[in-house]
């Protein structure tokens, strides 16, 4: 269990989002949508080339950093997602 006070959570659950947390989220979408595309088989190197050929501005690791949604679930996604919107 992690040893925070209530209002400190509530604090940080309610700040808004960064603009680096905010295309992160927008940039997840676009991975998830071409891991779909792909029929579900392809891995972040052909994703970062997707995005790339999109015109989107992001790395190689970054990509890969926001392609954990495939190796995360349940729980541990949301963990994962909430950490990384925070933390980038």
């Amino acid at each position: 269990m992690l040893s925070v006070h209530p209002s400190g959570l509530y604090a940080w659950v309610k700040e808004p989002l960064s603009q680096r947390a905010q295309e992160d989220r927008r940039q997840t979408k676009l991975v998830k949508q071409a891991w779909k595309d792909s029929g579900k088989v392809y891995g972040y190197r052909k994703f970062y080339d997707d995005l790339i050929d999109m015109g989107e501005v992001v790395s190689e690791n970054r990509v890969a950093r926001l392609d954990l949604h495939r190796f995360c679930s349940g729980v541990l996604l949301m963990l994962c997602g909430e950490f990384f919107e925070r933390h980038g």
